[in-house]
């Protein structure tokens, strides 16, 4: 082959590499340039829809592109979250993931199963909130403090239905750490979210719940939900009386719902630059922190690397706890 055609052919070659390299570069630069799914892996009403709505509304202003809320619920969140661990690292697709995030692989290897996604399948952008679990009875409910919910759990071994978004979901893991720590045994009744399993306790399907606080606010207004205990070292400050399980002796009771914003690993570190900068901005906006604050979780902001040291180590916390759980049919 001659030198000439050598050097065609190589030429030729590039052609295709140089446009690839140009159109990733192009798609990177003029980002956001179309609209912007942000995933909930659970139905309406939790506490990752409450997060997202209120954050996509802002980030949408910010961008100056839609940011559109997409509910795929099921199997405590292992469907949405596995949805966005699949997408394409383009920033154009989220997730609004709550705690569970972590749990669900860890719970699928105790059935020596494989796991539908893996942690490091995606990459933090920011923590929005982060409240601890309340736990939350029907006002109809003949206990009035968490002392006389667990003498009567005790008594009733099994009896007692309590919902929750799902086997190893969020709402399940805080009630089986509390559990166990009280040593009594509950009944517990899954549900596709925490949306549905509120409907439930409202309705008095099941008679406990462990919840966010923003779920909850609107019903203690309202008189239809008491709140007995709190999962958090400290009181939460929309439920000043409420005590925490850890004053009252339960030293290895602590959860928080936590509500983050992730995109798939590999997005462009440009790309990820931006939807930082627009959350940095979007949880400064006077109608994201008003709807926070209504719902009864406040902003608690941390960027990429603090929430990624954050996400570490409420993630070996609650690996401990999936681990004592472990394997529920």
């Amino acid at each position: 082959m001659t030198l000439q055609r050598r050097t065609l052919l190589a030429a030729t070659a590039a052609v295709p590499f140089a446009a690839t390299t140009f159109g990733a570069r192009a798609q990177t630069t003029d980002f956001p340039n179309h609209a912007i799914q942000m995933v909930v892996a659970f139905p309406p009403g939790g506490q990752a829809d409450l997060a997202a709505r209120p954050t996509a509304a802002a980030m949408e202003r910010i961008l100056r592109q839609p940011v559109v809320v997409q509910n795929r619920g099921g199997a405590a969140g292992a469907i949405g979250n596995a949805f966005v661990a699949r997408s394409a690292p383009d920033g154009y697709t989220l997730l609004m993931a709550l705690s569970s995030l972590a749990v669900i692989p860890e719970a699928e290897k105790l059935f020596n199963r494989t796991p539908p996604y893996t942690v490091d399948q995606f990459t933090p952008i920011a923590l929005v909130n982060a409240d601890p679990t309340m736990l939350a009875v029907p006002a109809s409910a003949p206990w009035r403090t968490m002392e006389e919910f667990i003498a009567a759990a005790k008594a009733k071994p099994g009896e007692i239905p309590y919902g929750s978004s799902g086997t190893y979901g969020t709402l399940h893991v805080a009630m089986e750490m509390l559990a166990a720590a009280a040593g009594m045994k509950l009944l517990h009744v899954p549900f596709s979210g925490a949306g549905p399993a509120i409907t439930a306790l409202l309705s008095g399907q099941v008679q406990a719940l462990a919840s966010a606080p923003g779920t909850l606010t609107q019903h203690v207004r309202d008189g239809r939900i008491r709140v007995l205990g709190c999962w958090g070292k400290d009181r939460v400050r929309a439920f000043p009386d409420v005590p925490t399980f850890m004053e009252r002796g339960f030293r290895d009771v602590e959860f928080y719902i936590w509500a983050g914003l992730f995109a798939p690993a590999g997005t462009p570190a440009p790309v990820l630059t931006k939807l930082r900068d627009a959350v940095r901005q979007a949880v400064q906006d006077p109608q994201l922190v008003q709807a926070f604050t209504a719902a009864g979780a406040p902003v608690a902001y941390l960027d990429a690397p603090d929430f990624q040291k954050f996400f570490e180590e409420d993630t070996a916390r609650l690996l401990r706890a999936v681990q004592r759980i472990g394997r529920v049919e």
